[in-house]
């Protein structure tokens, strides 16, 4: 590849992890496995999704890779990894929604993955993979939810075919387009910006929701003291 993107120091930065000088540079494909998994099945949303996938798949657009091991190996432990994450929600149940906050667990994920879920019903499982943070905590809170597993396990199995395969493939086709090759770089910066949107949006509304009451209070306290 002849563009070299140095690592950026971010765990976010897919390159800080498979890139040429990244931290796994002589594993790649056991390192995104094994990202893929962590992300989905042991609540650490703090990792690259769609940014890792598709640099996989600009990979092995260059012979680093193979796509027809990669793609499909993908698509499995992301199903493998949501099995892992369903199974912990009907383990520890409602203990998820009294879990204090951390440096990387927030409690804000698990309700706004809850509310995804309450929302699209068993379409959130395929929905979520596309999303970063709600797709680590939905698994779990159809765990928690007692969400009939054969339901789950083929909403999911789609939904990991779709997110794993497709985004994977996707950069694998893109990979030899010269406008892609040469601007890399700023091209994962896009996906991780436009992935990171409806984390900024949830952000936003969570943060408007609990100004409301605040306002409404400070208003109530004001109109009695005029009284």
């Amino acid at each position: 590849m002849s563009t070299t993107v140095l690592a950026s120091g971010s765990i976010l930065d897919p390159m800080f992890w498979i890139g040429p000088q990244g931290l796994f540079a002589s594993a790649v494909l056991p390192t995104i496995l094994v990202i893929v998994f962590v992300e989905t099945g042991l609540l650490f949303p703090l990792l690259p999704g769609e940014s890792l996938l598709f640099t996989g798949g600009l990979l092995a657009a260059h012979g680093t890779l193979d796509i027809w091991v990669l793609a499909p190996a993908v698509a499995v432990v992301a199903v493998l990894g949501d099995q892992t994450g369903y199974f912990i929600g009907r383990r520890i149940g409602p203990a998820l929604f009294k879990k204090e906050d951390s440096r990387f667990f927030k409690q804000h994920y698990v309700t706004e993955s809850h509310a995804f879920f309450e929302k699209y019903g068993p379409w959130a499982i395929i929905l979520a993979r596309f999303m970063p943070f709600v797709r680590t905590f939905t698994p779990v809170v159809a765990g928690v939810s007692y969400m009939r597993y054969p339901v789950y396990l083929g909403f999911d199995i789609v939904g990991g075919v779709l997110w794993g395969g497709g985004v994977t493939v996707a950069g694998y086709f893109l990979g030899n387009v010269p406008f892609v090759h040469q601007n890399l770089e700023k091209i994962i910066l896009a996906i991780l910006f436009v992935s990171m949107i409806p984390a900024f949006i949830a952000a936003w509304r969570g943060y408007r929701g609990r100004r409301k009451p605040a306002q409404a209070t400070d208003e109530s306290d004001d109109s009695a003291v005029t009284l």
